[in-house]
């Protein structure tokens, strides 16, 4: 089930007695993004523009923010997806990528593998609602990421809240790089700065579980530099922060 604004506005109208047309109700719903796991058998997405980009190699889409457009939230129980690997169960394609001419995943999956596919990280995907849920796995291009300093507040085991300048992003992690300024890995935030460098950045390399639990512990956001990738919303390093550096 998708959770939205606009969703919300359309059980709004039929709550009002007006019943959609058969016509509307089978009409499906296509978008593209980048898909995380938000739960058991639930990705979350935020709907992009989707650009096919034919030339050397093989066809990639371009992903580009939308003005405007919120995340949504689908439950993909009983999906049929199509990856673009070889086999359901790889993690990477491994030189051979199964693609139809659109671009789109064509090796036939389950949902199961579409929870380990996102445990891998972020899903580029085209997403088809109607009479068949259909979820197809795609290759994005690259994109470049981005150095902020900025402030961080934990969302859930896998996406914080980063917030810099008055504007703020979730951004999920399933793997990162976490530096401290603390002795030791599993010490509260800022707890003290033995490892701090001149910069004020952390120097001490810590593990993606202990950047978990180090954030759940905070109960407010903290001062953070972050690497991330503003297409996708991935994190992909941290640096505990000591003093107005």
């Amino acid at each position: 089930m998708l959770r939205s604004l606009t969703t919300a506005a359309a059980l709004a109208v039929c709550a009002t007695g007006l019943a959609a047309t058969p016509a509307i109700a089978s009409t499906s719903e296509v978008f593209y993004g980048f898909a995380w796991a938000d739960g058991a058998d639930t990705l979350r997405i935020t709907p992009m523009k989707a650009t096919l980009v034919k030339g050397r190699g093989v066809p990639r889409y371009k992903l580009t923010s939308v003005a405007g457009a919120g995340e949504r939230r689908l439950n993909y129980a009983g999906v049929d997806f199509r990856r673009t690997t070889a086999e359901c169960g790889l993690k990477e394609n491994e030189g051979v990528v199964k693609l139809d001419g659109k671009g789109l995943g064509t090796t036939r999956c389950r949902a199961g593998d579409l929870t380990f596919a996102l445990g891998l990280g972020p899903v580029p995907v085209r997403v088809s609602l109607g009479t068949t849920k259909r979820i197809h796995e795609l290759l994005a291009t690259p994109s470049d990421a981005k150095t902020a300093y900025g402030t961080i507040k934990r969302h859930n085991d896998t996406t914080v809240v980063f917030a810099k300048d008055g504007r703020s992003v979730k951004l999920g992690y399933t793997a990162l790089l976490f530096s401290r300024v603390t002795g030791k890995c599993g010490d509260a935030w800022l707890a003290d700065h033995v490892n701090a460098g001149r910069d004020g950045l952390g120097t001490k390399g810590c593990t993606t579980p202990a950047f978990t639990k180090v954030v759940k512990g905070a109960e407010h956001p903290v001062l953070a530099k972050v690497d991330y990738n503003p297409r996708s919303g991935q994190l992909l390093q941290v640096w505990e922060v000591f003093g107005d550096a």
